[in-house]
């Protein structure tokens, strides 16, 4: 029977990850305290390099997408409400 693989938080991993990138313990300390292979902990930081980056641009891109859902939203609340004033004239004849 083969041992299923451990499966880690990603707050886990973000904690050790961020403790890899302060290098206040070499990446075998960590390993150790943490019980997991310097492998493993060295793509978590990789990881974690790589996709900061992705985490400021996506909140600008995310606010940009924001406005336009307003604008739509508001376009269409327009729409509807002149709709309603149509049909409620026609209703009044």
């Amino acid at each position: 029977m083969s041992k299923k693989p451990t499966q880690y938080s990603s707050e886990f991993k973000a904690k050790v990850a961020l403790a890899a990138i302060r290098g206040d313990e070499t990446i075998a300390q960590l390993a150790a305290r943490y019980g997991i292979h310097p492998t493993q902990i060295n793509s978590w930081r990789r990881q974690l390099i790589e996709q900061v980056a992705e985490l400021f641009s996506r909140n600008s891109s995310a606010s940009k997408e924001n406005g336009q859902t307003t604008d739509d939203l508001h376009r269409v609340i327009g729409q509807l409400t002149v709709e309603r004033d149509f049909l409620a004239r026609k209703l009044d004849y």
